[in-house]
C-alpha cells in the first residue's frame, strides 16, 4: 500500500513542515530509450506521462516550435495508482503491474511530425496538444491538437491556439487551455491570437465553449480544473485566484487574493489552497485557508522532499486537491489533506 505523506515528517524552523513523499511508481525501466515530455493528472485520477523516442533536433539553438524534421514516435503512459489484487490482471497485454502498487498502460503513437507537449484523457480517447501553432495565412495554420484512439490511430485534428501554458480535460469532454504571454499578445504570425483572452474551454471536437472575459490575463500562470463545473486559475498581473463555477458556457465568477506573486501551481479542496511560493522559492509551498471574512490566511510553509533529498526542476501538476511530482524517473503523488495534516 502507498505510504502516507507524513512518513519522515520533521519541523524545520518556524512554521515550516518538511514532508518525505514516497514514490507511487518507479518508471526508470519503462523510460529506457525514451525522453519524458510531460507528466500530468487526468480527471480520472490517473497520471498521464508523454514520452518521445528522441530529443527533437535543435534549430538555431532551439527546439522546433511545431513541425519536427522527421516523423517520430510518441508513447503515452497511463499510470493508475490503484492497488490491484492478485486476481486483478491487466486486460491489455501491454499493461504492467509494478510491485502491486500501480498499473501502467502503454499506448504507442507513431509516424507523427508535430511537436506535442501535453497529454490528457478525452473519454475513451487521448488528447495530445502542442504548445505552439504557427499562422501562415488565411485558413492556413498549424492544427496543434490531435485526438487519438487507444490503438494509437489519429481520429481528428483541430486548432486550440498558440502559446499554450496548460491543458486539462474533464469527464464531460471539455478541453481547458490556458495561455502564456505570447499566446495572449501574439507571436508566430498571429496578429490577433486565438488565446488573447488567456483562458478558453473547447468541446471534444474543438468547438469553443467558453472564453474568459472576467479576468485581465496577461499570462495564465496556473490552472486547476476540478470538474466540469468548477475551474480555478491564477494569473499575471493581478496574481489573483479566480473560480469559475457552474456550466462552462455561463459560469459564476469569484476571486481570492492569496498575496503570493509568481506562483506556478496550486492544489485546492475549495477551502484550502496549497500554492508554490512563487518567485521567491517554487520548491516550497504555502498552505492557505479561507477565513471568516471570505479571504485567505496563510497557515504555514510546506516543503515536500524525496528520500534522496529536495525536489529539483522536475515536472509538476495539480488537479483538485492532488499534487503530482515527477523526478528521477519516479512519480510522486499526494493530496492537500495529507500535507496539511502532517505534523
Amino acid at each position: 500500500m502507498k505510504k502516507k505523506a507524513t512518513t519522515g515528517t520533521s519541523r524545520n524552523g518556524a512554521g515550516e513542515s518538511r514532508i518525505v513523499l514516497p514514490p507511487i511508481a518507479d518508471l526508470t525501466e519503462t523510460l529506457a530509450g525514451w525522453q519524458t515530455v510531460s507528466a500530468a493528472l487526468g480527471y480520472d485520477g490517473k497520471a498521464y506521462v508523454l514520452l518521445i523516442e528522441s530529443v527533437p533536433e535543435r534549430e538555431q539553438g532551439m527546439f522546433p516550435q511545431t513541425e519536427l524534421k522527421n516523423r517520430i514516435a510518441y508513447k503515452a503512459l497511463i499510470v493508475d495508482p490503484v492497488v490491484p489484487t492478485p486476481y486483478d490482471q491487466p486486460e491489455n497485454p501491454s499493461d504492467q503491474v509494478l510491485g502491486e502498487k500501480v498499473r501502467i498502460e502503454e499506448i504507442a503513437i507513431e509516424g507523427e511530425s508535430f511537436h506535442y507537449h501535453f497529454l490528457q484523457p478525452l473519454g475513451d480517447e487521448l488528447l495530445l496538444v502542442g504548445s505552439r501553432s504557427r499562422y501562415y495565412g488565411r485558413d492556413h495554420y498549424d492544427l496543434n491538437a490531435a485526438v487519438f484512439g487507444r490503438d494509437g490511430s489519429v481520429r481528428r485534428r483541430f486548432l486550440v491556439g498558440d502559446g499554450i501554458q496548460n491543458v486539462q480535460t474533464t469527464a464531460g469532454g471539455l478541453i481547458w487551455t490556458s495561455f502564456f504571454d505570447e499566446g495572449v499578445f501574439g507571436n508566430n504570425g498571429w496578429g490577433r491570437p486565438v488565446g488573447e483572452s488567456g483562458l478558453i474551454a473547447w468541446d471534444a471536437e474543438g468547438i469553443r465553449v467558453f472564453t474568459n472575459s472576467e479576468a485581465n490575463i496577461a499570462d495564465c500562470y496556473a490552472l486547476n480544473v476540478v470538474s466540469d463545473e468548477e475551474v480555478w486559475f491564477y494569473y499575471y498581473t493581478d496574481f489573483k485566484l479566480c473560480r469559475l463555477s457552474g456550466p462552462a458556457a455561463l459560469p459564476s465568477v469569484s476571486f481570492l487574493d492569496p498575496k503570493i506573486a509568481g506562483s506556478s501551481i496550486f492544489a485546492t479542496d475549495g477551502r484550502r489552497f496549497l500554492m508554490d511560493n512563487g518567485y521567491q522559492d517554487r520548491g516550497r509551498y504555502v498552505l492557505l485557508r479561507t477565513d471568516d471574512r471570505g479571504g485567505l490566511a496563510q497557515d504555514r510553509m510546506i516543503m515536500p522532499i524525496r528520500e534522496e533529498g529536495e525536489f529539483g526542476a522536475g515536472l509538476r501538476d495539480a488537479r483538485g486537491d492532488t499534487l503530482l511530482l515527477f523526478e528521477g524517473g519516479k512519480l510522486y503523488r499526494t493530496t492537500l489533506s495529507e500535507l496539511a495534516e502532517a505534523e
